[in-house]
Formats: structure tokens, C-alpha cells, sequence
């Protein structure tokens, strides 16, 4: 019997917890990353850069079911952003027209900082992305790459991940350094990025073309930041900061998908990390 096959493209922290949530799947996953960590259980690593055409034209021949892409800048500039989006799925299309193999479904994660709205305006997938960044728009160029290929694609657009290892804003609260900011902010559990990727692969037959990935309450960066000192135990920074991004973020086409978040809020997500269990609200 064929054993299904999963390619993570760009397989780092989301990648390996997509891999753990498909644990008992039966699904052969493949993950690729330019210098790759030892190989897990339930995960195998090839050395390949995924900016490589002939390396990609060999590494999907071997015709993969599901294609997710979890890509990373090479570094936060444009060109950065150019490297490590637009270039590995210029070559994955490429690559795949080469070998002349069609994945069942093809998920690319991208990101909210598609929109360019910052004045607190509501966001969902009808919404056109204007991004003004360079992040933003090479993502977007990215997607419209994969688009163009008419490929079974699902773009995620991610709001901002936290959760184990990705502490940033806790430990910008524990330095004095988050200054809260009169703007709404959006985020997703990394658990919960991966257990919705996982959740299309295998609970939905036809996904969506578009998701916006967030959790189901977008909240002001004050708040979330005076909830994190409390937390904490610290003071709370006095200074007001502004940094421009301020929109939220509608997940009810997520929700009607039938995945069921495991952090529906900033404080169930947050109160885990800290250890605060008693603050979660049911």
C-alpha cells in the first residue's frame, strides 16, 4: 500500500512541530533545510538548498503528496526577504514542472504583513493586501508565484507566532523593554499554526485557497503587554511606543473549518508559557 509523503520546505521550528502532530499519521515525512539538524523518529533531513533547481527537480521526483513550505529570510532586508521566499518557490515551480509531478495539496505559510492597514481596521480574506514593507511585499510576491503555477494551494497568512522558544515579547517584558503601544496586535500559538496545517492535511479534503491564521481575540499591545508584567511580577514601562502596524486580524474562516484552537486567546497562550495557569479564562 502507498504510504503517503509529506516535503517540508524551509523545515525549522513549525516544520518539526507540524511533523510531531502528524506523528501517527502513517505519513513518510521529508524535511529540507541548507544544513539540517540530526534526523528525528518521525522526521528525515536532506541537506538541500532550496534555491537549487536541479537539487529540487530530483528531491520532487520522488512525487510527494503533500507540499508545505515554511520558509525563513535569509536576513531581514529586501533582498533577504527575496532569497528566502521568491527564489525557493521560483525553483520549487520550476522543479516541479521539471519532474512533471503535481502534489495533492500545497500549503505555503505566509504572513498578515501582507496588509498594509494601520489604523485598527478589521482584516479578512476578501481584504486586498497593500503591503507597504519589504517584508510584506515579497511575501506576496512569493504567494503570487505559487499562485501563478496554478498549483492545489492554500496560502496561511500568520499572524505574529509565540509560544515555547519563541519568547520575545516575555523577555523584552522582563528587560523593561516593551514599551506598550496604543495598537491592536494579532498572534497565533506556534502549536496551533502547526496543528491547523496539520488539521488541512489530513481532516480537509478540498482546503480553502486562503486562511488568515490567528487566534480569535486581536487585542491591544498594552494590554497584552501590562497582562505579561503582571504575570511577571515587574514594572510596567512607562513610555508609550508606536510602531505603525495596528489592524485585526478575523479568524471565523479558520474557525469554520472546523479546527477547534488550543489557545483561543493571548492569556490562554501566555499563561502556559509563564506558568500562570490560575489567570487562564475558560
Amino acid at each position: 500500500m502507498h504510504s503517503e509523503k509529506l516535503l517540508i520546505i524551509g523545515c525549522g521550528d513549525l516544520g518539526r512541530r507540524l511533523a510531531s502532530q502528524l506523528t501517527d499519521s502513517g505519513i513518510a515525512i521529508t524535511g529540507v533545510r541548507r544544513r539540517p539538524p540530526a534526523t528525528t523518529d518521525n522526521l528525515q533531513y536532506k541537506a538541500v538548498d532550496a534555491t537549487d533547481e536541479r537539487a529540487m527537480s530530483s528531491l520532487v521526483a520522488e512525487d510527494f503528496d503533500y507540499i508545505v513550505l515554511t520558509l525563513t529570510p535569509a536576513e531581514r532586508s529586501e533582498a533577504g526577504y527575496h532569497a528566502g521566499y521568491v527564489q525557493p518557490c521560483e525553483s520549487l515551480v520550476r522543479a516541479l514542472a521539471s519532474a512533471q509531478v503535481q502534489p495533492r495539496k500545497v500549503l505555503f505559510v505566509s504572513s498578515t504583513a501582507v496588509y498594509g492597514e494601520d489604523h485598527g481596521e478589521w482584516i479578512d480574506e476578501a481584504t486586498i493586501p497593500r503591503p507597504t514593507r519589504y517584508n510584506g511585499q515579497q511575501v506576496l510576491a512569493a504567494e503570487q508565484v505559487l499562485r501563478e503555477a496554478n498549483l492545489p494551494l492554500s496560502v496561511l497568512r500568520l499572524s505574529g507566532i509565540y509560544g515555547p522558544g519563541r519568547n520575545r515579547l516575555i523577555d523584552s517584558v522582563r528587560r523593561g523593554a516593551a514599551a506598550p503601544k496604543p495598537s491592536w496586535t494579532n498572534r497565533i500559538h506556534a502549536d496551533d499554526a502547526a496543528g491547523f496545517m496539520a488539521y488541512l492535511l489530513r481532516k480537509v479534503a478540498k482546503p480553502q485557497s486562503l486562511y488568515l491564521v490567528s487566534d480569535s481575540e486581536p487585542a491591544p499591545y498594552a494590554e497584552v503587554v501590562g497582562y505579561v508584567t503582571e504575570c511577571l511580577g515587574v514594572a510596567l514601562p512607562q513610555t508609550l511606543a508606536v510602531d505603525g502596524m495596528n489592524k485585526r486580524i478575523d479568524n471565523r474562516r479558520l474557525c469554520t473549518s472546523g479546527y477547534q484552537l488550543r489557545y483561543r486567546d493571548y492569556r490562554e497562550g501566555f499563561a502556559e508559557l509563564l506558568g500562570a495557569t490560575d489567570t487562564i479564562i475558560a
